[in-house]
């Protein structure tokens, strides 16, 4: 049993710790957040229609007001509509199309195209003179340009409306015009005569393009001006448009003119930080002061302050991004999954420092810094004992609700109005919620990448219809009650120290598992017969003990975690197989005995669970050697048991006190005498003589 000591050169290690993590923490996290002024308030234009919710910004300068892209796509939209399309005509589309019906002329044998050629020949060259579209073409000329367009002819060209120049169909429609050929229509379109109107007009793309450029040329990117001095938007205003551009455009100039200003960016530098600095020395000072045993489990730290990074960094890089809003960020998985592994105070404040320092980024929003606390405080009071996985989506229909409470709340006493316009951040804050369900998943990275074990994982595997658990109590099931018994007993104890319950509860269900092997070797699995008394004292030995080496192997093969397997390799610790060491000792009195023969293998417990678990097996096994049950006998035991394990060095190299090992035999007593039901001894009454 360790005794408390003062390590001066673990007090000072663990300073040193504390420095490297606050520095490297620090400067990681510094170094991505947003500097530029331009970048300051870079929300996109989701913040339209709503409170501003920062300082009052009043300008320092005069600077233009630049028109929002939409405007911009509307102006030229406009001057599009007015611009005239160049086309060049193509002669050579004409003359080639009338050369292919003279030749169709030739080759019908009807002679009906012979005796209509002039007519149709001439209704050609009206038509590619006007100057032919394709229906593509018109259309697309129609619904982004003016109808109008400049026809050029060589160097010459005329403006015509594209609705007065000839179709594709039009050759018919001209043909039947004529009376006398109206009358032979059905004979003519069996030639199909369309397929000689061709398209003639070539989109002038060299000119067009420089037109279109020096008529946009001519469009003003501003629109109004804001003068020095002048107030922009004050805190609770709503934005609309105008202040909406106002403020982007203060802003784009506030990012031109710093751009090349170091000691602005330099000083930014700095505030930012002094400001993660001291949160996050802050919180490294609370891990020391409450949860010490952290510094003893680097990859305690490790998680907790990777969490803290990781999130932080995710809102600096949507901020430098102007990636859709921060909100949708499911922040609430921190204290999630520090519930989850460690314990509630702890998660509130790896939230509180994760929420508060990943707010620089986003230049200290309140707003922010509330919604994600409430909703990280919900989720953590929503996980309640976590005896189910299905407590997480509990925890993040919490968490989604109260962020959705609060930030309700926050509008009405902005607004001061009770109906809420369309809001987009509503739909953000159920992705974030969507977005917790990641939780889930990641729990069972966390527990592969760094060893832990969820409270969850804890419950799954104490449920007795567990494979492992169930061949148990089918092979074994003197074992699987004694196993049951130790572990209730343990529990307790537990519970009344400050150990991990759950744990030892889990550990105490597989610490025998052994015995599945050679369960009728074990007196509480027998029932009137002993094959013990086949074997000679140590062939008995060997095979009581080796149930350690077997239950090792079954939980390998069974893939149980480590710290289950500590349950079973030092639950006898290096203790004797005492039964048969000793009667062996008897029916050898001239030998000298071997005791490495008749010992475990260890090592002694190593963790208060540990040791909790040795006293409560020891004890509740030699509980059934009693000959009486009474308060004396009970006592007796488990003070002479106990007392003998701590003698003989079992509890040294784990940290549980005398206390402890106090309130241990007391909880056994007291359990002991109800499993017992031990009353007092009737005085038996005098005959007389």
């Amino acid at each position: 049993m360790k005794l408390p000591s003062i390590d001066l050169n673990h007090s000072v290690l663990t300073w040193i710790i504390i420095v490297i993590l606050v520095a490297l923490t620090t400067g990681i996290i510094v170094y991505f957040l947003p500097r530029k002024a331009a970048e300051k308030y870079a929300y996109g234009e989701e913040i339209i229609g709503k409170p501003w919710a920062h300082e009052r910004i009043i300008s320092d300068e005069d600077f233009p007001v630049f028109k929002s892209e939409e405007t911009l796509r509307s102006d030229s939209a406009d001057l599009r509509k007015k611009y005239k399309c160049a086309y060049q005509k193509n002669l050579n589309i004409g003359e080639t199309a009338i050369r292919d019906f003279n030749a169709a002329v030739e080759n019908d044998t009807t002679g009906v195209l012979k005796t209509y050629q002039p007519s149709i020949v001439r209704i050609l060259h009206s038509i590619y003179d006007r100057g032919i579209m394709s229906m593509e073409e018109r259309d697309k000329v129609q619904s982004d340009f003016s109808d109008t367009i400049t026809i050029f002819t060589g160097k010459y060209g005329v403006s015509e409306c594209i609705n007065d120049l000839p179709k594709v169909t039009d050759l018919y429609d001209r043909l039947f015009l004529d009376d006398e050929l109206t009358q032979h229509r059905d004979e003519l379109e069996k030639f199909n005569l369309n397929n000689y109107v061709r398209p003639n007009l070539i989109y002038e793309e060299t000119t067009n393009e420089s037109g279109l450029r020096d008529l946009f040329s001519g469009i003003a990117p501003t629109k109004g001006s804001v003068s020095v001095n002048e107030k922009i938007v004050d805190r609770g205003e709503i934005v609309n448009e105008d202040i909406y551009q106002k403020i982007d455009s203060y802003y784009k100039k506030k990012g031109e003119d710093e751009k090349d200003d170091d000691t602005s960016i330099q000083n930014m530098f700095i505030g930012q930080s002094i400001f993660v600095f001291l949160f996050v020395l802050l919180y490294s000072i609370y891990l020391k002061v409450f949860r010490y045993d952290f510094f003893k489990k680097p990859r305690n730290l490790l998680m907790l302050y990777l969490m803290i990074i990781v999130f932080s960094l995710i809102v600096s890089f949507m901020v430098r991004r102007i990636l859709l809003s921060i909100y949708i960020v499911p922040f609430a998985i921190v204290p999630i999954i520090t519930r989850v592994f460690f314990d509630s105070r702890t998660a509130i404040m790896t939230h509180a420092a994760t929420i508060v320092i990943a707010s620089v980024a986003v230049s200290g929003q309140y707003d922010f810094v509330i919604i994600e606390m409430a909703a990280g405080i919900a989720a953590i009071y929503s996980l309640g004992d976590m005896s189910k996985r299905a407590n997480l989506f509990t925890a993040a229909l919490a968490a989604t609700a109260c962020a959705f409470v609060v930030y309700y709340a926050l509008e009405v006493m902005h607004t001061k109005q009770l109906l809420i316009a369309d809001d987009s951040r509503f739909f953000h804050l159920a992705v974030s919620g969507i977005g917790l369900l990641l939780a889930y998943p990641l729990m069972y990275v966390i527990e592969k990448v760094f060893g832990f074990l969820s409270k969850i994982t804890f419950y799954e595997l104490s449920d007795t219809n567990q494979p492992l658990l169930r061949m148990l109590s089918e092979k074994a099931p003197g074992t699987f009650a004694h196993s049951t018994t130790v572990g209730n007993l343990a529990a307790e104890i537990a519970r009344r120290i400050g150990a991990d319950q759950l744990l030892v509860r889990t550990g105490a269900l597989y610490h025998d598992i052994g015995k599945m092997d050679n369960p009728a070797f074990f007196v509480e699995n027998q029932a009137g017969f002993s094959p013990h008394s086949r074997l000679t004292e140590k062939e008995s030995a060997k095979v009581i003990i080796e149930h350690v080496s077997k239950g090792l192997a079954s939980a390998e093969k069974y893939g149980l975690p480590d710290v289950i397997k500590g349950f079973i390799y030092s639950h006898h610790g290096k203790g004797m197989a005492n039964y048969f060491y000793v009667k062996y000792k008897n029916s050898h009195p001239k030998e000298e005995v071997d005791p490495a023969l008749f010992s475990y293998p260890g090592p002694n417990p190593e963790t208060k669970e540990q040791a909790i678990l040795m006293m409560a097996d020891t004890v509740e096994a030699a509980s059934k050697s009693l000959d009486e049950y009474t308060d004396e006998t009970i006592s007796k035991l488990v003070n002479e048991l106990i007392d003998k394990q701590v003698s003989e060095g079992f509890f040294y190299d784990c940290p549980i006190t005398f206390h402890d090992i106090a309130v241990a035999k007391q909880v056994l007593i007291e359990r002991l005498k109800s499993i017992y039901h031990t009353r007092v001894k009737y005085p038996e009454e005098r005959k007389q003589e």
